[in-house]
């Protein structure tokens, strides 16, 4: 029988990242409204059958959001642990878990303080968030990641703004909406490090304007498949539609796998 764990807890605080509380107000609604359901559907069947998930494998889903990977891949019969910073993104994930009963435990924590106490057959962290961290940060967070990923496993994430990306589709400013939101976000391409600092203005319907500031630090995919290497891993592929497209300059997003050596 599976084990149906569903605790939440907190873990210390490292010093503030800038991007820690982008998720916070509107912005937490307009994130929900970015990734259209078809998209997280062909991301879950991608998951599956690359990392052959089955019931009982063990998936750590880092930054998890609203837990649109978790709560499809637990539904399966897949044991996932869910890691996010921001509470009310736990306590939504959670009280859907304790409804359906599903294996998924829900950690609130920051990543760069999480230690987990298990190896998984697969790791994800989906939704651009790798660029929240700086080099030192990034290295750190693979050196975790890799210390709990067993041997033959995959670590999967994905980005929309590695250089290959960033510098050929750069915009210093874009209007967007979503629902009842407009928000204009302004870009700043800046370097050493190379990063694009942004400040999101979203203007509601109704109620006071909010704003936003975050930084994306940009990494080439060599980068990438360094920092990879250094924690054991091993870059198998780079995708831009999961497990259909291979990825090329410029494309939109893209997907990378790495195996655990």
């Amino acid at each position: 029988m599976n084990k149906i764990p569903s605790t939440t807890f907190m873990q210390p605080a490292q010093a503030e990242n800038i991007n820690d509380t982008f998720f916070d107000g509107h912005y937490k609604h307009i994130w929900r409204n970015v990734i259209p359901e078809g998209l997280t559907n062909a991301e879950i069947d991608f998951l599956i059958q690359t990392a052959d998930l089955r019931q009982g494998s063990m998936v750590l889903d880092l930054m998890c959001g609203y837990g649109r990977h978790t709560l499809a891949l637990a539904r399966q019969g897949i044991q996932v642990t869910a890691v996010d910073n921001l509470s009310n993104y736990v306590t939504e994930v959670l009280e859907i878990v304790r409804k359906e009963n599903l294996p998924v435990t829900c950690t609130l924590s920051n990543v760069m303080d999480y230690e987990p106490p298990e190896t998984f057959d697969l790791v994800i962290c989906l939704g651009n968030n790798l660029s929240f961290f700086d080099w030192k940060e990034l290295e750190k967070l693979f050196s975790m990641i890799g210390s709990h990923t067993r041997p033959g496993g995959l670590f999967i994430t994905n980005s929309w703004t590695i250089a290959e990306i960033v510098f050929k589709n750069f915009t210093p400013k874009i209007w967007s909406t979503a629902n009842d939101l407009r928000y204009l976000v302004d870009n700043k391409m800046l370097f050493n490090p190379t990063r694009v600092e942004s400040e999101m203005t979203i203007l509601p319907a109704n109620g006071a304007e909010e704003k936003r500031k975050a930084i994306d630090y940009i990494y080439s995919l060599n980068e990438l498949r360094m920092l990879l290497e250094h924690s054991g891993f091993s870059m198998k592929e780079t995708w831009s539609i999961p497990g259909k497209r291979k990825f090329a300059l410029g494309e939109p997003r893209v997907y990378i796998e790495a195996e655990k050596l």
